[in-house]
């Protein structure tokens, strides 16, 4: 006799889908914008490199302050009404962006815009830990986040490409239309979540009457968070300035297809990854993403020509796509399950620090620096990041059997 397979769980759920479907076009919209708005602020403002960071920035921050106050709330409201929620504000936020003013108004439109993609991405994050099945939780979850590689992918090269051709508002329009699309698609989502019984709300609001940081950081979750703080600090190098930088190797074209090389290395190397995790540990797939990053950095410090520019965009794919999936992976596995909120929370609050105070920080080194230079500089910053993975969460891996 045969002995039997055991029949995995699936993953691809009608419900995962319709997350997957959502949060990838929340984040088609948010880098479709993030790519274009820094130079969109230079030419309409006659802003600085530093100011036009910053507009860049505020929206991270704002995303910051979203999922700060949102990880709290997560077990009492429910993460498929904390996702309607946000997804109606998100409407309402990208409907500002129609409406010219000044400068101050815009960055007020990008900051709220932020925290209302904030308050949709940690339910999106939420939504995907509890209709992933346990036994393949890396997976599903490495498989999920592909939603927001894609997003991260697509958005800059329409953004890139459409910007050239065509009137800002043609963007704003875009993004408005996948708004509305989210919100209609998202009332179908079936989600097994029991929300917390008034007795369990009667300790919380006890609880609440003074400041508890663990209502808003699972501590579990800390030591990634810091990894994707650092790690999103080098990614906002590119997002921020690889159109300034394609200007200056006169490679504005090829560069709009920076980011699709970067989705196409994600999408061969994600699910391979993620199984890798759940049958063997993180480790086997963290390292080789810091090589892969650490190489990206490396490649654009040389860039002169196409070729060197689309090799760079596969390496970040493989490196900076696998290590963004596998710290929102380790986030949810060394988390219990009544933490996945918080946790998934604390996992982007780090990355949006980085993403956040990135483009601002960066943008003061521009003026002394070179882009080339700027970028061998993320090299030495990712060689470092690997180093403090190693000592905060790497070592203590146990190793495979």
């Amino acid at each position: 006799m045969h002995a039997s397979t055991p029949i995995k769980s699936p993953i691809w759920t009608k419900s995962f889908n319709i997350n997957f479907i959502t949060n990838f076009l929340i984040y088609l919209c948010m880098y479709l914008l993030i790519v274009i708005i820094a130079s969109y602020t230079k030419s309409e403002y006659n802003a600085s490199d530093s100011v036009a960071g910053l507009v860049t920035g505020l929206f991270i921050i704002g995303s910051l302050i979203g999922r700060f106050t949102t990880g709290k709330y997560v077990n009492k409201i429910g993460p498929k009404r904390i996702l309607l929620i946000g997804l109606s504000f998100l409407l309402i936020t990208q409907l500002l962006y129609f409406i010219e003013g000044s400068l101050a108004f815009l960055m007020f439109t990008r900051l709220i815009n932020g925290i209302a993609t904030g308050i949709t991405t940690t339910a999106t994050g939420t939504i995907a830990a509890y209709v992933t099945p346990n036994d393949r939780k890396s997976e599903g979850i490495s498989l999920f986040s592909l939603s927001l590689v894609i997003g991260a992918a697509i958005g800059p090269f329409f953004g890139l490409l459409l910007i050239n051709l065509f009137p800002i508002t043609l963007l704003f329009t875009l993004c408005l239309v996948c708004g509305i699309i989210s919100f209609i698609i998202s009332f179908f989502v079936n989600l097994q979540f029991e929300l917390e019984s008034n007795e369990q709300q009667d300790v919380a609001k006890t609880k609440s009457k003074r400041f508890n940081i663990n209502n808003y950081i699972a501590k579990e979750a800390v030591p990634v968070a810091v990894i994707m703080l650092i790690s999103g600090l080098t990614y906002s190098s590119i997002l921020t300035f690889l159109q300034f930088f394609a200007k200056e190797i006169n490679l504005v074209t090829i560069s709009s297809y920076f980011f699709i090389f970067y989705a196409i290395a994600s999408l061969l190397t994600r699910p391979v990854a993620g199984r890798l995790m759940d049958l063997k540990n993180e480790n086997i797939v963290v390292y080789p993403a810091f090589i892969c990053l650490i190489l990206t950095f490396l490649t654009l410090s040389i860039t002169n020509n196409a070729l060197l520019l689309i090799v760079a965009g596969l390496l970040l794919g493989a490196g900076y796509g696998n290590l963004s999936s596998s710290m929102q992976a380790i986030a949810i596995k060394v988390s219990p399950p009544a933490k996945y909120g918080i946790a998934t929370s604390t996992y982007f609050i780090g990355l949006d620090l980085g993403l956040g105070f990135g483009p601002y920080v960066l943008g003061f080194f521009t003026s002394a620096v070179s882009y080339a230079q700027l970028y061998a500089i993320m090299a030495v910053v990712a060689l470092v990041t690997g180093i403090i993975y190693y000592f905060v969460h790497g070592r203590k891996v146990k190793p495979s059997v």
